[in-house]
C-alpha cells in the first residue's frame, strides 16, 4: 500500500489514503515525517487531531516546523492525545507541572537524554508518547535521534524471537533518578530540574520484552538501556549479555532518523515503538526545550 504525500510521490508499507488536512513529507524509510499546514498553537478541530494520530502511527515520530506555543497551548495540545504525565523526579513549570524544562547551559558539559532510550518505561503505563518544543537551539549541532523498534523486533533473528517471546523484563527507574542515578549526580544542585528527594519513591516494574501496539497491532523491542535491568528469572549478570546485544541491534543506523531543531520545531514521537537519543554535540551553547508526555496503557 501506499501513501500519499505533498508531491505526490508515495512510500510503500503505509496506508494509501490521502491527507485531508496535513501535508506530510517521510524523512526516511525507517520512520520519521514533517507535517506542513498545520498552528499546534491553536484550538484544533477533531479531524485535524485525528490525522496527527494517523500520521504518528504510520510514521513513529513526526515533526513540525515554525511553530509558536504558550506553556499553555503545548499543554491542551498534549491533552487531545490522553492524559498527561507530571515527573516523579524531574520538576515541572511552576504553573504548569506537565511541562518539564529540558536545559543545557554554555557551562554545562553533559545533557539531558544523551543516552538511548525510551521514556518513562519503569511506569506501570508508560507513555503513549512526548512532544517536545524548541524554544532555544544551538547553532550548529544539538540534534536527537530515533529509532523504530518496530524494525529492531522484525529484524530480530528467528532463535532470539523464541528465545524471549513471552519473557518480561524489569524496569527500574534507579539507574537515572534513584539517589546515586545520573540524573540526581547531574543535576544535584539544580532548583529549575529536581524535585525534592522525600516527593517520589524509586519505581519498578515489569515489562514485556516484545511488546504489542495497542492502536497498530504491530510488535516492537520494548528494552532500553536507562531503565532496563534483567531480565525476569535471570539474574542481572545472566541477563546482561543479552540485553547488551539488544541494545546494540535496536539503535542499528538502517532503523533511525535525525532531526536537525530549529527555534519553534516541535517533535512527538510514539513511544511505545520509538527510542531516542539527544546528541551532545554543542559544546558553549545553549539549548532548551519544553516537553509534555501522553501516558498510555499497561504493555502487554
Amino acid at each position: 500500500m501506499n501513501v500519499i504525500y505533498r508531491d505526490n510521490i508515495s512510500l510503500t508499507g503505509r496506508d494509501s489514503a490521502p491527507y485531508q488536512y496535513l501535508q506530510v513529507k517521510p524523512v526516511t524509510g525507517a520512520l520519521g515525517a514533517e507535517l506542513f499546514g498545520v498552528d499546534l498553537g491553536q484550538n484544533l478541530d477533531d479531524a485535524v487531531i485525528a490525522e496527527i494520530r494517523r500520521a504518528l502511527l504510520e510514521f513513529q515520530v513526526i515533526f513540525f516546523r515554525d511553530q509558536k506555543m504558550t506553556p499553555e497551548q503545548h499543554r491542551d495540545f498534549g491533552k487531545r492525545f490522553g492524559e498527561l504525565h507530571v515527573h516523579e523526579y524531574v520538576k515541572g513549570l511552576d504553573d504548569y507541572p506537565e511541562i518539564i524544562r529540558i536545559i543545557k547551559t554554555e557551562s554545562d558539559t553533559k545533557n539531558f537524554g544523551g543516552t538511548w532510550h525510551s521514556d518513562v518505561t519503569y511506569h506501570t503505563t508508560p507513555p503513549l508518547g512526548s512532544i517536545l518544543y524548541a524554544l532555544d537551539v544551538p547553532e550548529v549541532g544539538g540534534d536527537t535521534l530515533f529509532a523504530s523498534q518496530y524494525l529492531a523486533y522484525e529484524t530480530l533473528s528467528e532463535g532470539m524471537k523464541d528465545l524471549l517471546d513471552g519473557r518480561t523484563a524489569t524496569h527500574s527507574a534507579e539507574p537515572i533518578y534513584g539517589k546515586a542515578g545520573a540524573f540526581n549526580q547531574r543535576y544535584k544542585d539544580s532548583t529549575t530540574m529536581v524535585k525534592p528527594e522525600e516527593e517520589a519513591p524509586v519505581l519498578v516494574t515489569e515489562q514485556p520484552i516484545f511488546r504489542t501496539h495497542p492502536e497498530t497491532g504491530r510488535k516492537a523491542l520494548y528494552v532500553n538501556g536507562n531503565f532496563t535491568t534483567r531480565i525476569a528469572g535471570l539474574s542481572e549478570a545472566d541477563s546482561a549479555p543479552i540485553l547488551q546485544r539488544l541494545y546494540l541491534h535496536c539503535t542499528a543506523p538502517d532503523f533511525c532518523c535525525r532531526f536537525r531543531w530549529e527555534k519553534g520545531s516541535v517533535a512527538f514521537w510514539d513511544n511505545r515503538c520509538v527510542q531516542h537519543y539527544a546528541v551532545n554535540d554543542y559544546a558553549g551553547q545553549r539549548r532548551e526545550m519544553h516537553r509534555v508526555t501522553v501516558m498510555g496503557d499497561a504493555p502487554y
